[in-house]
């Protein structure tokens, strides 16, 4: 019962985002529609995942419309800075919804803030470099939903690019797949191959893979 109210006030929170999207011919909010990706990757790529972890991915992107990338630097470092503050202050905000949900009895209040605990290192990221399993199959799920949800954008950046319109060199979105794909487990890996892709997406991470 708890899971599931977490997760209405997570989604209530998304269904929030001004930010629109034309799916199935309805419109809904970015953030939602992104999220539900989310947990849809999840249910193929860790199917028995735990709860901290399923809630930890339905909230990646928690109220980030908030904080838009404009609001700091247009360079690497300012990109960063930015990544790093968002993944706190997401940490921050659903740590807060969970322990209300959640409610715990006094004798339970240890194992509770070790879930709290655990939920908000995986929203932040930690564990990746150390190996922590739950963490690489969250980076798993956002690059998937990347290639799957957001790719054809930076695809469309290059063509405009190459049109002397602006927009990305075939390196830089080259560069970005093959980065996307190194930070992807095997299992990972296999996923992104299964997603349907045509014309020039489907062109550049041929190419990116073939080094």
């Amino acid at each position: 019962m708890s899971y599931e109210k977490a997760l209405a006030a997570i989604d209530a929170a998304h269904a929030q985002d001004p930010n629109k999207i034309t799916v199935a011919g309805k419109e809904v909010p970015y953030e939602l529609h992104y999220a539900e990706k989310c947990t849809s990757y999840l249910d193929k790529r860790s199917p028995d995942a735990s709860e901290a972890l399923r809630l930890a991915i339905r909230a990646q992107h928690f109220r980030r419309w908030e904080v838009p990338r404009n609001t700091y630097p247009m360079t690497r470092v300012g990109y960063h800075t930015w990544r790093t503050y968002l993944k706190k202050r997401q940490a921050e905000l659903v740590i807060s919804i969970l322990d209300e949900c959640y409610g715990p009895s006094a004798a339970k209040r240890d194992e509770h803030m070790a879930f709290l605990s655990r939920v908000g290192s995986l929203i932040r990221k930690e564990g990746l470099k150390e190996g922590d399993e739950e963490a690489g199959v969250l980076e798993d799920i956002a690059c998937l939903v990347f290639l799957d949800d957001q790719f054809d954008k930076y695809a469309k950046l290059w063509d405009e690019g190459e049109k002397g319109e602006g927009g990305l060199d075939e390196e830089k979105v080259l560069g970005i797949l093959r980065k996307t794909w190194a930070k992807m487990t095997e299992k990972g890996h296999e996923l992104a191959l299964q997603i349907p892709m045509e014309g020039r997406p489907k062109e550049l991470i041929q190419k990116a893979l073939a080094g």
